[in-house]
């Protein structure tokens, strides 16, 4: 391809779908037909563009030029409460509801793990020396130590806002590292299990257990519901490449990816719930039963979210994926 031969063929062209792209009045009906075509016709060229002279200056024009055209000429969709309202309400839990055959079994795994490990670090006296020294560990379980002080050492809002911070990181990392055939997640969802595990075993040692959940349920029934269902999508993710099921790799892939998007943006709202519990509940003088009840009340209205309005929208043929306006629009090409 001549660049200088094909600039000066289709130069007018562009300068005048540039024109009627910066009108600030309505465009006409023939206006618009016009815009229609040079659109189509700047698609093509830049097409022509790519796979035979890609020039950096003009290949930056046209894409603005198409990407501005398509804009107008599909009419941008704005995002609007309405749009806030049907993700929390049919999208969102329908995510989750659908894959809960993924992340139930994963929650229930893992529950007896950390039970496991923490049944064997309070058994095993070896264990707990190798985690740390006497004097460390006395200084963590006693009245009054690290693990009950350590809810209340920051001021409740700041406090929050890192309690959120570090789920909503190993929440994304669960997601997005399902791509990775899934064994990402399973190490870190071991790593959250052992965490809880050794706090389980050395406040068992210590005859204080019973202290140890009244600071864990309060928040981390949802916080850990939520680790769990993005570990569980995660893991499904992995499992689409190995098998797609009747769809194409490509398009299965797409959709379970889209699909995990959007649980981790409701997700983020779930922690969000979660970090404020651990702040402002946990820490708080009121009786252990009061905390507990608040966690345990919170995390049964959140299983009653998903399988209320989630099984509603799944039956309805809701799967979480975006509306097929959002999803399969394209660009329109010259014939």
């Amino acid at each position: 391809m001549d660049l200088d031969v094909f600039i000066a063929a289709h130069r007018a062209e562009w300068d005048r779908l540039d024109a009627l792209l910066h009108r600030k009045r309505r465009l006409t009906g023939t206006e618009a037909d016009e815009l229609v075509a040079l659109y189509q016709r700047t698609t093509t060229h830049l097409s022509l563009l790519l796979s035979s002279a890609p020039d950096p200056a003009l290949t930056t024009r046209l894409t603005s030029l198409v990407a501005r055209a398509r804009s107008t000429v599909t009419g941008a969709r704005k995002a609007s409460w309405r749009d806030t309202a049907r993700f929390f309400t049919t999208a969102f839990p329908a995510a989750v509801y659908r894959l809960r055959h993924w992340w139930v079994p994963t929650a229930v795994l893992s529950t007896v793990v950390a039970a496991l490990l923490g049944w064997w670090i309070a058994a095993h006296p070896e264990v707990q020396a190798a985690i740390g020294a006497p004097d460390d560990l006395r200084a963590m379980t006693r009245p009054g130590g690290e693990y009950e002080t350590y809810y209340s050492s920051h001021p409740a809002t700041a406090f929050a806002a890192q309690v959120w911070t570090n789920n909503a990181q190993a929440v994304a990392m669960c997601l997005v590292l399902g791509a990775f055939l899934g064994l990402p997640v399973l190490w870190i969802l071991f790593q959250n299990m052992l965490n809880l595990g050794v706090g389980i075993g050395l406040m068992s040692s210590a005859g204080r257990l019973d202290t140890f959940l009244g600071l864990i349920l309060p928040h981390g029934l949802l916080e850990l519901t939520a680790v769990f269902i993005a570990a569980g999508i995660g893991l499904r993710l992995g499992w689409t490449l190995i098998d797609p099921g009747p769809r194409t790799r490509r398009a299965a892939l797409a959709q379970e990816g889209r699909s995990a998007l959007g649980v981790a943006i409701g997700l983020a709202a779930v922690l969000f719930v979660s970090g404020a519990l651990e702040a402002f509940v946990t820490p708080s003088a009121l009786p252990t039963w009061a905390r507990i009840g608040i966690g345990t009340a919170t995390e049964l209205a959140f299983l009653l979210y998903v399988q209320v309005l989630g099984g509603r929208a799944v039956r309805a043929g809701a799967t979480g994926d975006l509306d097929p306006a959002d999803r399969d629009a394209t660009l329109p090409t010259a014939a």
